[in-house]
């Protein structure tokens, strides 16, 4: 099954081509949400992404255990779409030895991804094109985003990375 990979920055036009590319496949649709409403800010994102979504498409709203929900979703007839890969890190920096939890879960991931029933496509931030950020927490999550999109990269069957609504295909058949 094919494995798709959609970086780019924030508000770039990731998530709209994801969920396009989610229709177009023909198949139901099980959307992972890795984000987590903490604060108004987020809660407003979260709204946008419901309000443009399918009602009819399943949600899973999974912040960390990843690997686990799309193995327990998966299935020929179904595509997963991941919305964010990101967050997901995100998510995971803020554990107690997220480091231990990131190498198991990450591994997981890259192992699981080849071996799934169903279409994927996964969303990402892409953070490694600006400065290198002051603070060890944003380091962390800079330079393990870079090195998770790397990994995914060598594994997904198409790349494609979003600026201004512009998909490009890095990796993979053309849109």
């Amino acid at each position: 099954m094919a494995i798709e990979l959609i970086l780019g920055g924030a508000r770039s036009g990731k998530s709209s081509l994801a969920e396009e590319l989610a229709k177009k496949s023909g198949l139901d649709v099980t959307y992972i949400a890795t984000a987590q409403a903490k604060d108004k800010e987020m809660q407003t994102r979260i709204l946008l992404h419901k309000q443009r979504r399918p009602s009819h498409w399943q949600l899973v709203e999974e912040p960390i255990e990843l690997s686990s929900v799309l193995a327990k979703h998966a299935k020929a007839d179904r595509v997963l779409l991941v919305d964010c890969l990101t967050l997901w890190l995100s998510n995971i920096l803020l554990q107690p030895d997220w480091q231990q939890l990131w190498e198991r879960e990450k591994k997981e991931l890259l192992e699981l991804l080849p071996a799934l029933a169903s279409p994927i496509i996964l969303v990402g931030n892409e953070t490694g094109l600006g400065v290198v950020p002051m603070g060890d927490l944003s380091r962390s999550f800079v330079d393990e985003s870079g090195w998770l999109h790397q990994d995914l990269a060598k594994v997904c069957d198409r790349v494609i990375f979003t600026v201004a609504g512009l998909p490009t295909v890095l990796k993979g058949v053309k849109l």
